[in-house]
């Protein structure tokens, strides 16, 4: 099970803190050094997917030089979203001819297959609301 706390702060911001001690500060997507939620939403989606993707090529024996992408999804209404798109940036070990397909070949069986916010947002999974009594 995978747990958030989001609470507003004493300063009128909000904070997303797991369990381990993480926290992100988040607002709306006027505001300075924080995160908008639907911006989050796209981190989740990369950050599912790069941190999947980096030890499966490594395991592999063909470490990336340089893994980084860029996720990014338009509103095609106020309160919806298009299409997310990954766009990798990858810089291939030098000397090893076999890096480009592993990393290609891992990568699309991660999103397909391997990272669950991806899936989640394929499958449309539900929302559930509660209220306080």
């Amino acid at each position: 099970m995978a747990i958030v706390n989001v609470e507003r702060t004493g300063d009128g911001g909000f904070v997303a803190r797991n369990d381990r001690g993480a926290e992100v500060k988040m607002g709306g997507s006027e505001e300075a050094g924080v995160f908008s939620p639907v911006e989050l939403l796209l981190a989740a989606v990369g950050g599912c997917n790069i941190v999947t993707v980096e030890p499966l090529t490594a395991q592999r024996g063909h470490r990336l030089v340089r893994l980084a992408m860029t996720v990014e999804a338009e509103k095609v209404a106020p309160t919806r979203l298009g299409s997310v798109t990954i766009t990798y940036d990858v810089e291939l070990p030098e000397g090893d001819p076999k890096a480009d397909e592993v990393f290609r070949s891992v990568a699309q069986r991660v999103e397909a297959n391997h990272c669950t916010v991806s899936r989640a947002l394929r499958e449309n999974v539900g929302v559930n609301l509660v209220l306080p009594d």
